[in-house]
């Protein structure tokens, strides 16, 4: 998912496609790729990773996040960032749900809404989900399923809502062409979903999909009553189904939640969900130093980001014995990685293209990310905990980390540009890893007489307006966007389907920048139809190396991340289904 959408791989209660069962093949910190880091490389403490700290039941306090700015959106049928969808469990249930809690138990999928995981058919084309009894919204509405497949319906319309994944819009069964609620306000055209009562959804899919729970777990599943929708303004007042509810929604600045009375959690004995303090806040805006030196005194419980502290604060942290043991160095299958716009010229031409990756400087993009505690230099898109994953290095990242020069200067030629070229680089200036990344990048490529000039644009339209947008990014000669990208769910189709199929590309809102193979699409569809999972893998390991091997990419790094947890938090762990802090469980020390 984008950014920080980030799962470890681990044991899956419901395996998607009959995913392989490596939770706990890869501990934290042990990840052997070519940049360095391994088992040695992460003084952590690592409390968090596999254990509840300070566990309590106290309820109480203020749980404060901080985050250097806004992300996509707090509408669930409109987010794709993987703090969102980790946070939004506050305030949103969906119909099945990654169980809160540390360690490979959070990989397990539970019913939320849901009694329990879906019913599919022998043919897995026909899903079937029971709600609960007693569900309801923060105004004392029943919950009912009408209102799940509302929300569901509305996000399938991705003029109005560009963010989030194609899942439901690429299986559901004979789903017309630019769908709209707001065309179908009883949705009579959408058959795909039944609801032949208030307490059960049909789903009927195009293809037969047995990891379908994974889709039942997407933020799009909340329940939306199609009585108070405002379209794109809905987010200013998302109608709560879990055990929080909005107070304060202040775009750019703040969001509060507070306790929603309306919560029982006597319908939610599954999830793990704690409800611990009673006011939630997120202070956006943050400057990303003053926010790490915030969370070392006590000023800030939690970095919503979660993507790690910055260099400097890391240098300090890992220094100090007692601020180290407050840290966990979580491996993610995440992907931090430079889109190369094949809609630019000359990027138009492999060589090119190839010629940016010979050339980057692969030890510059790793320290970008914090050394070999952030990041291990990568030589794909598909991180090592992923299955499916293949060893390979076609552009002399382990024997030439630096830079390949002379190999960069014969590709220059061979593409008709041998004196270089001028083009642009995008990143989201909130985030100063990228922005390192960005800068290191246009040294590197100065070296062989191409000049790259930087433009940032704001994180939270980065997508929807301008490197997701392909219109925007080819008129403004976007020819590398820098990207990072984590697993929707632990396969090689939960991460690699969202960015390198091109039938998910669409005007606004894209995660795929521009990677348009045929032949990877056909993969796709041939991983889909294939029983044997060794097979299946082995299939997401071609798809990489395709991508690769048309220099579709300049792969950067595979995401690790120093978290910090300060003395003020409570009920503190890493949840594997999202490789952050649990942000549905924790609570505060002192309440």
């Amino acid at each position: 998912m984008k950014n920080t959408r980030v799962m470890a791989v681990a044991t899956a209660a419901a395996l998607a496609l009959g995913l392989s069962a490596c939770a706990g093949s890869q501990t934290p910190g042990t990840s052997s790729s070519g940049g360095g880091g391994g088992a040695g490389a992460a003084p952590a403490a690592n409390a968090a990773l596999n254990a509840i700290v300070r566990p309590t039941d106290k309820k109480g306090g203020t749980l404060r996040f901080g985050i250097t700015s806004d992300w996509d959106s707090v509408d669930t049928g409109d987010t794709y960032y993987g703090l969102s969808w980790d946070f939004l469990r506050n305030y949103a249930r969906t119909l099945v749900a990654f169980k809160a809690a540390p360690g490979d138990q959070g990989n397990q999928l539970v019913g939320d809404l849901a009694t329990g995981l879906g019913k599919p058919s022998a043919d897995n084309k026909t899903w079937t989900y029971t709600l609960r009894d007693g569900l309801k919204f923060e105004d004392g509405t029943p919950i009912t399923s009408k209102d799940v497949k509302y929300a569901v319906a509305r996000q399938l319309d991705k003029n109005t809502f560009p963010n989030g994944p194609t899942y439901f819009n690429d299986f559901l069964a004979n789903v017309p062409a630019n769908y709209s609620v707001y065309k179908d306000k009883n949705l009579d055209d959408l058959k795909a979903i039944d609801t032949p009562d208030d307490k059960t959804i049909v789903f009927h899919l195009n293809k037969p999909f047995s990891g379908f729970d994974y889709f039942a777990q997407l933020p799009a599943t909340a329940p939306v009553p199609a009585a108070k929708d405002t379209g794109t303004k809905y987010k200013e007042h998302v109608i709560a189904s879990g055990p929080y509810k909005f107070s304060v929604y202040q775009p750019g600045k703040r969001v509060e939640l507070v306790r929603n009375d309306q919560y029982d959690p006597k319908t939610d004995p599954d999830t793990g969900r704690r409800a611990l303090p009673d006011k939630i806040t997120v202070e956006i805006g943050v400057n990303a130093t003053d926010l790490d030196n915030r969370l070392m005194a006590g000023d800030l419980d939690i970095d919503l980001a979660g993507t790690g502290v910055q260099a400097q604060a890391q240098g300090k942290i890992l220094a100090d014995p007692t601020l180290k043991a407050k840290t966990d160095n979580v491996v993610s299958a995440r992907s931090s990685y430079t889109q190369i716009n094949s809609d630019v010229a000359p990027f138009d031409n492999i060589d090119c293209r190839k010629a940016v990756i010979f050339a980057y400087d692969k030890t510059g993009y790793q320290r970008a990310y914090g050394g070999n505690i952030g990041a291990d230099i990568a030589t794909g898109l598909l991180p090592p905990v992923v299955p499916g994953f293949q060893e390979m290095d076609l552009y002399n990242a382990k024997s030439k980390p630096q830079g390949d020069i002379d190999s960069a200067k014969a590709e220059l030629a061979k593409c008709g540009q041998p004196n270089g070229f001028e083009t642009n680089i995008s990143y989201r200036p909130e985030r100063p890893k990228e922005k390192a990344a960005a800068e290191s990048m246009q040294q590197a490529l100065a070296k062989v007489g191409i000049k790259a000039n930087l433009k940032g644009y704001p994180q939270g339209d980065y997508f929807k307006l301008y490197a997701g947008k392909p219109d925007f990014a080819k008129a403004n000669k976007l020819g590398l966007m820098v990207m990072s990208w984590g697993a929707d769910w632990p396969d090689g189709f939960g991460f690699l389907q969202q960015i390198v199929d091109s039938r998910v590309i669409r005007p606004a809102g894209n995660t795929n920048l521009g990677i348009k193979l045929p032949e990877v699409d056909k993969l796709m569809d041939q991983a889909l139809s294939e029983n044997d999972k060794t097979k299946r893998e082995a299939i997401w390991g071609q798809i990489d190396k395709l991508v690769m091997e048309n220099a579709q990419v300049i792969p950067g790094i595979w995401n690790k991340a120093l978290l910090f947890r300060p003395d003020t938090v409570s009920n503190i762990f890493v949840n594997n289904g999202y490789s952050y802090y649990d942000y549905a469980a924790a609570g505060v020390t002192n309440p």
